[in-house]
């Protein structure tokens, strides 16, 4: 065997995702979430040029990811795969890529789209995406052929309540919920492995989606819009308040977030507890 091999970051990616569950697993389920690419003073005369390419790939480091395995058990199949047939990031060298959106380049950083990284992910390489050499529509993807994954094709519209609410969580605590909420709920309304999401009892067509330790009421209008109608803790009134009342954990997403919540948007009903954060 060679002598290992070494690599360093370019740069950085900055997303509104803070925490690998709130990641879209794959680029495409992200459609229009934006981020930036932060590189190294370095690399500014690397960037010449890219003005005019719609696409870029972007190498990067599953940064998060611990240890690898032989076999892994993706969340479009029911049963275990090679590693090597999925991309799974638990992996020997944990190295993903990703097609995003390149909207335009703005000194040493990237704007762009269709965001599916952690923020603070560490950026290897940066390539120019070319339709001739790297889109083969007619390949056979094995086992991915009958797997039944959601596709983003879902309008997702806001209450006035909800936008507000949203406001006033991304403008009082820099805590952005919209772009993460609506890359989940863009691949419809139906439970899956990549978001959950329960009937609301005796309310109808009302749904829940339980994201990290909020709450998104909606509903599904026709076959293609989902409409958000409200947020809501993740908490109960006694957890927050009660003889209940949990600890803080960590910002910005502290109970301190939560009780403040509650108090400017008195809720409308307790959380149901689709995965209690507790």
């Amino acid at each position: 065997m060679s002598a290992p091999l070494s690599v360093s970051p370019i740069g950085v990616v900055r997303t509104p995702f803070k925490e690998k569950v709130s990641a879209p697993r794959q680029a495409v389920t992200a459609r229009d979430v934006p981020g930036t690419i932060e590189l190294l003073p370095e690399y500014e005369h690397a960037l010449s040029d890219l003005e005019g390419i719609d696409r870029i790939w972007v190498l990067w480091w599953f940064h998060l990811a611990e240890g690898w395995r032989a076999k892994v058990l993706p969340p479009r199949s029911e049963h275990r795969r090679g590693l090597f047939a999925t991309r799974s990031p638990h992996r020997p060298n944990p190295i993903a890529l990703s097609c995003v959106r390149l909207v335009r380049v703005s000194g040493l950083t990237l704007h762009i789209l269709d965001v599916d990284m952690v923020d603070g992910t560490p950026v290897l390489d940066i390539k120019p995406y070319v339709p001739y050499a790297d889109a083969f529509p007619e390949a056979h993807t094995g086992w991915l052929e009958k797997a039944r994954d959601p596709a983003p094709g879902h309008t997702v519209t806001w209450s006035e309540e909800a936008r507000a609410q949203a406001g006033w969580l991304a403008e009082t605590y820099g805590l952005e919920l919209m772009a993460p909420i609506e890359a989940i709920l863009s691949l419809g309304p139906q439970p899956h492995p990549y978001r959950r999401i329960k009937k609301l009892p005796g309310d109808g067509a009302g749904l829940c989606l339980a994201y990290k330790d909020w709450r998104v009421l909606f509903r599904a209008e026709g076959e293609r819009t989902i409409a958000v109608d409200a947020l809501a803790t993740g908490y109960r009134q006694n957890q927050l308040f009660g003889a209940a009342r949990v600890r803080f954990e960590h910002d910005p997403e502290s109970l301190a977030v939560h009780r403040a919540f509650v108090i400017r948007f008195p809720p409308r009903r307790d959380p149901e507890p689709t995965g209690d954060p507790t």
